[in-house]
């Protein structure tokens, strides 16, 4: 392999090529241009760098993988934070009325459209018998 074609392998791999694409097109084996990525650092393309994002809490740069949904933070701690200070962001559309089976009371019931009792110390005096309306 002379200097141009390293070259010529260089650039296409750059341009975001897979090794076999190379192949074809040089008419090379393909493990020859593996071996020469490999051997002189070439092993990332374009394609799997993807974007760089920014981290929507902290704003530092997060690395956007190429077809899989964007980042939009750079940790789990960040995210908490943040929906922590944009609680009136969060889609809240799992919330049931429900009437409590032993004080009859209605509450809301988040994500649970079966929920039973608006506390467990009713729970607890339906199952195993206590004060009526010792509800908290």
């Amino acid at each position: 392999m002379n200097q141009d074609e390293k070259a010529r392998i260089i650039e296409l791999r750059e341009e975001g090529l897979s090794y076999t694409e190379i192949a074809k097109r040089m008419d090379i084996s393909k493990n020859t241009i593996k071996s020469f990525c490999r051997r002189n650092g070439i092993t990332e393309t374009k394609k799997d760098k993807g974007d760089l994002g920014v981290c929507e809490f902290c704003r530092k740069p997060i690395s956007q993988p190429v077809g899989r949904k964007k980042k939009r933070f750079c940790s789990d701690s960040c995210r908490n934070k943040w929906w922590n200070s944009h609680m009136d962001e969060v889609d809240r559309k799992a919330s049931y009325e429900c009437v409590c089976r032993y004080c009859d009371k209605t509450f809301f019931s988040y994500g649970n459209k079966n929920r039973k009792y608006c506390s467990h110390q009713c729970y607890i005096n339906d199952r195993f018998g206590g004060e009526e309306n010792a509800c908290n």
